[in-house]
């Protein structure tokens, strides 16, 4: 379902935008989710985490890969197994290093940062400056077709560039948009000035996009009984 949340506005760039990439390093997650024995798929990367710790790294990779077999995971989940095995030295089989599993727009604000991110599970999230938020969880169809727009405009950039090689950059400053392809073989990105970007004969389809999709999400919410 669609919920709005009231957020603290720094929040945003110390917890949630984390959240969106799918690339936490395998002992932070693991961290993370200290009742990991609980269930699927943390047991699987908590398994992996101590494998690697004994240095059985190929273990650890086994482990990884058993979790791109579940299902009804999170897109998130699966983007976050393809960077634990990138972690542990694999690389997707070719093919499929090209996928794109996630994008994320943000735009850097005066007072902060807004934040779209959309999967392929169809599951989308808008986070404003202010700290207010949509967290869509494919409740229905109505937004498949905005999501699916945004990945397949995404799919053409990330066909004419390659991962990005580095840590994932901090947020962009005010003015700036960053354009995040999520994949197997990491993150694809494209940054600059926002006007730039909107003319861009490659980022300006993602930008119409993502703004499309933001409309969307902010029209459900303010349908949302109080």
């Amino acid at each position: 379902m669609s919920d709005f949340v009231a957020l603290n506005p720094s929040s945003i760039h110390r917890e949630i935008r984390n959240t969106l990439f799918g690339d936490v390093p395998l002992a932070e997650l693991v961290r993370a989710h200290p009742k990991v024995t609980l269930g699927e798929p943390w047991a699987s990367f908590q398994r992996a985490r101590d494998l690697k710790e004994t240095g059985d790294e190929p273990a650890a990779r086994e482990a990884v890969l058993g979790i791109l077999g579940m299902p009804y995971l999170e897109t998130r989940v699966f983007l976050q197994a393809w960077h634990t095995l990138r972690e542990l030295g694999d690389m997707p089989p070719l093919g499929r290093e090209k996928e794109v599993l996630g994008v994320v727009i943000e735009v850097g604000m005066p007072k902060g940062l807004d934040l779209v991110a959309a999967y392929r599970d169809h599951r989308a999230r808008y986070f404003n400056y202010s700290g207010a938020g949509v967290l869509w969880e494919r409740r229905d169809d109505s937004l498949d077709e905005l999501i699916d727009e945004l990945l397949q405009a995404g799919t053409v950039v990330a066909q004419a560039i390659g991962p990005w090689k580095q840590a994932r950059p901090p947020e962009p400053k005010n003015g700036n948009a960053r354009i995040n392809l999520l994949t197997p073989s990491g993150i694809h990105l494209g940054q600059g000035p926002v006007d730039a970007l909107n003319q861009d004969a490659l980022g300006g389809p993602i930008l119409s996009a993502a703004f499309g999709l933001m409309k969307r999400l902010v029209e459900l919410a303010k349908r949302e009984p109080e």
